[in-house]
């Protein structure tokens, strides 16, 4: 994840509100002749921006609008992207049909808020367009039955950089956004991305997930357990947004799977482990080898240190199974927050994939 910039930062707008832009503006020239721009749109929330046009087109039977996402200060992989629309009429009480275009996903596997064989097109969105598609047509007497084809040129690369593929939304991007606003650094598409991993994985019968800070303590696990990739949830730094859904929609078995440091993080209650939310405190760690019984001597060693590394270095310097009573620490802080319904254990994995503590192997109540 970047680093969060000093100072005040700018919002921006989401794909779903770029593509609710380009709706209105395309299905309005399609009945009027006419492209509105800028072109103003109602978000869920009461605002009520405006957008400009990067690109417009009218044919005989159908018209296309596309805006550029301004993602504001995030550091949204679709920011810069053309979101374009193109309208073309519908059959008779057919309604708003949404279809994927050119870099946009279409959902493959059961558990999404959308269903297989849908355009990758949240439903908030779908919302958004098909408002403004009724705001439209009743102004200019139509029956708002069209076809829209959303898309986003450039998406299908893009979406190697998403958890897209492992969602089974294949193709391209998802069009998201609840609010229809991007507030920096929220990580809101990474968080629902988690969201999406335990909804897929519960649809597919999976009673055993596992939630990674990176791509090798997620292999590591994947290894141990033999767990299918719909699994795998690619928690990163946000266990707090992994163990909180989880609490509403269990499953029966959650391995958290990371290094020393972040795990150390979460056995001291953070529940965001990214460096800029959390660190690790050395003094905590070296508070709990005094616990495990360690002398004076290496205690005050431990509080020397700089980072959790140098400590659980001086603690296997010792023989002190300091990794697992921090995993075993790390599990308690989880299993509170994600409640009884979901049985957590905590693996700790150096930079080799090598397991040099488990939440198992210590008994806290003891």
């Amino acid at each position: 994840m970047a680093r969060k910039p000093d100072g005040e930062l700018r919002r921006g707008w989401t794909t779903g509100a770029c593509a609710t832009a380009a709706t209105k503006a395309a299905y309005s020239a399609l009945l009027t002749g006419n492209f509105p721009d800028p072109v103003t749109i109602h978000l869920p929330k009461g605002q009520e921006p405006a957008f400009a046009l990067a690109i417009h087109s009218l044919e005989a039977d159908s018209a296309t609008a596309g805006v550029i996402k301004d993602a504001g200060d995030d550091p949204d992989v679709t920011h810069g992207c053309l979101v374009r629309v193109t309208v073309t009429r519908g059959a008779p009480g057919s309604g708003v049909v949404f279809v994927a275009g050119e870099g946009v996903g279409t959902v493959t596997r059961s558990g999404l808020q959308i269903p297989p064989g849908e355009a990758a097109v949240n439903p908030v969105p779908r919302q958004l367009m098909t408002d403004h598609v009724a705001e439209v047509a009743q102004a200019h007497g139509d029956a708002g039955d069209v076809r829209l084809e959303i898309a986003i040129p450039g998406g299908t690369e893009i979406a190697k950089e998403t958890l897209n593929g492992r969602l089974g939304i294949l193709g391209g991007l998802s069009v998201l956004g609840t609010t229809g606003v991007v507030i920096p650094y929220s990580c809101a598409s990474w968080i629902h991305s988690i969201h999406r991993g335990i909804d897929v994985a519960r649809e597919a019968g999976m009673t055993h997930v596992a939630g990674a800070t990176g791509s090798t303590s997620e292999a590591a696990v994947k290894a141990l357990y033999g767990l299918d990739e719909i699994a795998l949830l690619d928690m990163g730094d946000f266990a707090g947004g992994l163990l909180k859904y989880l609490r509403e929609h269990p499953v029966a078995k959650l391995s958290i799977a990371g290094g020393f440091g972040k795990l150390a993080k979460l056995a001291q209650g953070h529940l965001d482990l990214h460096s800029g939310k959390s660190r690790v405190d050395t003094g905590f760690l070296a508070e709990v080898l005094g616990e495990m019984g360690a002398g004076a001597e290496v205690v005050a060693q431990a509080r020397g240190c700089e980072t959790g590394a140098q400590v659980l270095a001086v603690a296997r310097a010792y023989d002190l199974p300091l990794a697992d009573l921090i995993a075993a620490r790390a599990a308690a802080v989880a299993q509170e927050t994600a409640g009884d319904r979901v049985k957590v254990e905590v693996l700790i994995f150096d930079r080799e994939g090598t397991q040099l503590g488990s939440s198992e192997a210590v008994s806290l109540g003891a």
